[in-house]
């Protein structure tokens, strides 16, 4: 599955990359070399925080569901122990 970014994201992503190299590698990059290195991340470095964040996500949801018998619990028969 393929990373989209909508146009703002990818817009504010390609100006942070672009201050990054001019901050912290001393070199102006232009908003091609900043596009090139975006679409490298997505492809190359994307699919692995994108399958950790699905991992991160089920875990999430299997200890939610592991929650529901206890949140979710009635005693039985309980009318004549009032």
């Amino acid at each position: 599955m393929a990373i989209k970014l909508s146009k703002e994201v990818e817009q504010r992503l390609l100006a942070s990359i672009q201050r990054y190299c001019g901050e912290n590698m001393d070199e102006e990059v232009g908003e091609l070399k900043a596009r090139l290195l975006l679409d490298f991340c997505l492809r190359e470095i994307g699919p692995s925080v994108y399958n950790q964040a699905i991992v991160d996500a089920q875990g999430a949801m299997q200890d939610k569901i592991a929650e529901v018998e206890t949140v979710c619990y009635e005693t039985e028969f309980a009318y004549w122990k009032k």
